[in-house]
């Protein structure tokens, strides 16, 4: 059985500072490859990911609103202010 598996590219233009440029093309030649093409889909895709884990995250934090009483948010509250004064 033979599977065959078409993802469709789409060319864009980005503005990219010469530093970055350099840097992308010296890791592309360091792993064998001409352009830094699939470097840039791959620093995409760990982006979305990224953000898509962080949303999750927001989500679920909100979720939880109405979770804690008065008694217990208070409590929270202070020790989170508490948390921070020990931490400056």
């Amino acid at each position: 059985m033979c599977m065959q598996v078409y993802i469709e590219l789409m060319r864009t233009t980005i503005e990219i500072a010469d530093s970055q440029r350099a840097r992308l093309l010296e890791i592309a030649g360091a792993r064998g490859e001409k352009g830094y093409s699939r470097l840039v889909q791959e620093a995409i895709e760990l982006f979305l990911k990224e953000r898509q884990r962080k949303d999750g995250q927001v989500k679920a934090a909100l979720a939880q609103r109405g979770a804690l009483n008065d008694d217990e948010a208070d409590e929270f509250e202070a020790r989170i202010q508490q948390i921070r004064e020990e931490w400056r």
